[in-house]
């Protein structure tokens, strides 16, 4: 069971986080809420606890990496690395306006703390295998995390990149699927239904975990889970979390995959937020 000091730290942090979320969405009038907010807890578990990162050397050649493979949901990381220390805090406020280095997809020639731009889905994952197999090669002890989306995995891609990851035994890399069951235009089911994806990233060769990835508790414990095994197999999360987390009028409403509160919305969210909805 993981330290509930260091739990409750988290929890907080992540309440901050999503406030932020919502916050640069609605000045920038143009993001996306939904996905954001799902993957809020897990974000704040590896930022705020887990990453070996150094905000003041951004590009430090042991850093662990980090890979938004589901891009659109850089409001989330932009808090994160804010809130850490990469840029200033009044920067979020810049989100999507020209000349930012906050676009609506992360751009490593832009933000600082971004190891990779992503943004087409179903890519950023084989960029991660290939950071992942780059660490092997070279002797080094840096790990790579990347997050994916449940409607991203729809991308054959991903499977290529898994399978990949599995026959050269990359131990070093720890997927993170956000299991929210929504995606743009519907859900997974009827978009394209993907069926068992603890089974299929089991079955495509990685060690796997499932769990509530609103959790802290079960978030830091499959953390260490991670730290701990020894089967030399690429590491899965798979973490079921509910789209638009967090905001009563969001949650679980697909309209919110891409779409900016008014200030009624806004206000309304941040209420619920603060109160715990």
């Amino acid at each position: 069971m993981a330290d509930q000091e260091k739990v409750l730290r988290l929890e907080a942090q992540a309440k901050e986080v999503r406030k932020e979320i919502l916050t640069m969405i609605h000045t920038a009038q143009s993001g996306h809420p939904g996905g954001s907010l799902s993957a809020a807890d897990m974000m704040t578990a590896l930022y705020f606890d887990e990453l070996n990162i150094d905000p003041q050397n951004p590009k430090w050649e042991d850093r662990d990496r980090f890979v938004l493979s589901k891009g659109h949901v850089c409001p989330v990381l932009y808090t994160c690395l804010a809130l850490k220390g990469y840029f200033p805090k009044e920067v979020l406020g810049t989100l999507r306006k020209e000349s930012s280095i906050l676009q609506g997809h992360p751009d490593m020639k832009r933000c600082p703390g971004v190891d990779i731009s992503t943004g087409s889905l179903g890519q950023g994952l084989s960029v991660a295998v290939g950071m992942a197999l780059c660490a092997k090669r070279d002797g080094k002890s840096y790990r790579v995390f990347s997050m994916v989306g449940d409607g991203e995995s729809d991308e054959g891609q991903i499977w290529e990149a898994v399978e990949t990851a599995a026959k050269y035994h990359l131990d070093n890399l720890v997927v993170l699927l956000d299991r929210n069951r929504l995606q743009n235009d519907g859900t997974c089911d009827e978009v394209m239904p993907n069926g068992d994806l603890v089974a299929k990233f089991t079955a495509f060769g990685c060690q796997t975990w499932e769990i509530d990835g609103h959790n802290m508790n079960e978030i830091l414990d499959a953390l260490e889970a991670v730290r701990a095994d020894q089967s030399g197999k690429p590491k899965c999360i798979v973490a079921h979390t509910v789209k638009g987390k967090g905001v009563s009028f969001m949650e679980n409403v697909v309209q919110w995959h891409g779409m900016a509160p008014n200030d009624e919305q806004y206000a309304q969210a941040m209420k619920d937020i603060e109160e715990g909805f």
